[in-house]
């Protein structure tokens, strides 16, 4: 089975999503809301690093279950660039190219979900099922939200 080779991918796409939503909440930490649900949306990835480490033992799989943490120091240097930068027309460049790098790999992770989720249907392993299909849920939530914040934002910033 190759299952576990997945899970091992999954888990650093998943690690990878919760340091981009971190370091997009933190760049533009000005903005109220994606510094908020930037965080709360890198929780839920940060969750699923720790379901997955959970699941993937019985795959073969030695995953660390604690989420990697951002470097202090150039979280640091990223709070006060988000300061100086404040509402600046790069600003805005920023923030769109950011909410896309964002979507791209959130889409990455749903693909993975999706090919956890059929293989566990195909081996009928429910508990695989399950862990699946909760965390593509809301992985489909943060898909969505860098998407909307794309639309929200695009006009404004390209044309304004």
């Amino acid at each position: 089975m190759k299952i576990g080779l997945v899970l091992e991918q999954l888990h650093r796409d998943e690690n990878d999503l919760a340091q981009q939503l971190l370091k997009i909440s933190e760049r533009h930490r000005v903005d109220h809301e994606i510094f908020h649900l930037g965080r709360d949306l890198a929780a839920w990835s940060q969750q699923h690093v720790r379901e997955i480490a959970a699941i993937a033992s019985r795959y073969g799989q030695d995953l660390d279950p604690r989420p990697r943490e951002d470097n202090t120091l150039l979280e640091k240097l990223r709070e006060k660039g988000s300061d100086l930068l404040g509402r600046d027309a790069d600003a805005g460049l920023l923030l769109l190219r950011d909410l896309r790098e964002v979507y791209i790999k959130a889409c990455g992770v749903s693909a993975d979900w999706e090919l956890v989720a059929q293989a566990a249907q195909g081996i009928k392993h429910t508990d695989l099922l399950d862990v699946a299909q909760h965390c593509h849920a809301q992985n489909l939530r943060q898909m969505k939200w860098a998407n909307g914040k794309l639309k929200e934002s695009a006009t404004q910033i390209l044309v304004g």
